[in-house]
């Protein structure tokens, strides 16, 4: 049977749900697809069970670090049972309301591409008058090593909705999922021994972020084992994980953290002379290259891999499908960032070396992070460190970084300088409040000479 609607979405994850209720409100006919849960990987698999599981550790921390409070343990079985009425139990029942409050229609299946404009979810066609829209996301990526596979590794599904803590977990990689997980396992319980070939975590960013994570994981009782690398895995009761400087590490669980692959390999793409499995690639305004009327969003398109730019590029699909001329400003590894383990990073824009490659003329400015009267109530005595990258030419911050104790909220502020290219000399009339640790921005501003 074939259905008409002005738009088709493929995927309901957070990209897809965004796009589709944006344009229901302004009265398009949307049609969205989904053959798992109305929300997708963020809201169940990644970023919203993550937080519920390393709130408790940033939150005990902060304690400790309050004179006059009673700190006890955490409790590992309420933490779980919080985060399981995060992720509603993996029922999306309650997502559903949202859509249909904005006249969207979920149709339930898997979605591939049919040709042009056309949408096949088993028997039916759903047949798109204006626009169809990508917004299948990525799924874990498990490299070719020996073993690896068959050992049935977790994945941030597994790690971020298990039941129980395992005794020992080997988590492979360090970047964003490699780190959290370790901080937030090591905290319930088990014994984490983080393996990582590179020779610092979280590579993208600063390296005093780098150092200051691996420090407060290993505070945390983590093993943190750099500049090596997996070349066996193996499970039989034990899972035994081979490196290649000739030791073997015994585990419970292995914890593949090694990124993400485009969810791209079944979605009809040939049926449009479009090669499946990579990454869906899209212009400025979100259209796929050659194809007027089809939409790219989200991990899908590989150009920043997180949750709110694919709402923020969902956002701006939306608009250029009702008409309006859109260039996306904010973007790749640029975007804005926040990794969730004690010290948290938050960073947007360049880090000092990549204002380098860029052919910046960059200068950097540090301060200690909750070195102002602010410091003394939030984040007292934690490591943590604020700096901003400047583009000397211009006077104008493109990059900022801050570390330290619930750092996050912090980020937005520098996010709206970078992106809006405000002036050193502007900024300098921005006045923080006292005794707020916004005051970093007066301390930064003061170290650059202002």
């Amino acid at each position: 049977m074939e259905r008409k609607f002005d738009v088709v979405v493929i995927g309901a994850g957070v990209a897809g749900e965004v796009c589709a209720g944006r344009l229901g409100e302004r009265g398009v006919s949307v049609a969205v697809v989904e053959d798992r849960l109305v929300g997708g990987e963020c809201s169940y698999f990644a970023c919203m069970p993550s937080k519920a599981l390393l709130r408790p550790v940033e939150l005990l921390n902060e304690a400790h670090r309050v004179p006059g409070l009673r700190v006890g343990k955490l409790d590992a079985v309420a933490v779980l049972a919080r985060r399981d009425e995060v992720i509603a139990n993996l029922d999306d029942t309650g997502q559903l309301p949202w859509l249909e409050e904005r006249g969207v229609e979920l149709v339930r299946g898997r979605g591939r591409l049919d040709g042009e404009r056309r949408v096949r979810v088993g028997d039916d066609v759903l047949v798109a008058r204006r626009a169809v829209v990508v917004a299948t996301g990525s799924t874990p990526l498990v490299p070719p090593i020996p073993g690896l596979a068959e050992a049935r590794p977790w994945t941030n599904v597994e790690a971020t909705t298990a039941k129980a803590g395992p005794p020992r977990l080997a988590v492979l990689g360090g970047g964003v999922v490699g780190v959290e997980m370790t901080q937030a396992w090591s905290a319930l319980g088990s014994q984490v021994t983080l393996v990582h070939r590179g020779e610092r975590l979280i590579e993208r960013e600063e390296p005093f972020a780098s150092e200051q994570v691996a420090a407060g994981l290993r505070h945390g009782g983590a093993e943190i084992k750099l500049g090596v690398s997996a070349t066996a895995v193996s499970r039989n009761g034990t899972v035994r994980v081979s490196l290649d400087d000739g030791s073997e590490l015994e585990a419970d669980e292995v914890l593949a953290a090694f990124g993400r692959h485009p969810t791209s390999d079944d979605i009809g793409l040939e049926t449009i002379g479009l090669e499946p499995g990579g990454f869906l690639r899209a212009d400025e305004s979100l259209r796929v290259p050659g194809f007027d009327w089809l939409f790219s969003v989200g991990d899908v398109n590989g150009r920043a891999l997180l949750t709110h730019m694919g709402k923020y590029q969902a956002r701006l699909a939306a608009d250029a499908i009702l008409g309006h001329e859109v260039a996306i400003r904010s973007d790749g590894p640029l975007s804005p960032r926040v990794i969730f383990t004690d010290p948290q990073v938050g960073a947007v824009g360049h880090t000092l070396a990549a204002a380098g490659e860029a052919g910046v003329r960059a200068r950097a400015v540090d301060v200690e992070t909750s070195g102002n009267a602010g410091g003394s109530f939030v984040g007292r005595g934690a490591v943590g460190t604020s700096r901003l990258v400047v583009d000397e030419d211009r006077r104008v911050v493109v990059g900022a970084t801050i570390t330290g104790s619930e750092v996050q909220e912090a980020l937005h502020a520098a996010t709206i300088a970078v992106v809006g290219e405000v002036s050193l000399d502007d900024l300098w009339h921005a006045v923080p409040s006292f005794p707020t640790r916004s005051e970093l921005w007066l301390k930064l501003l003061e170290a650059y000479g202002l």
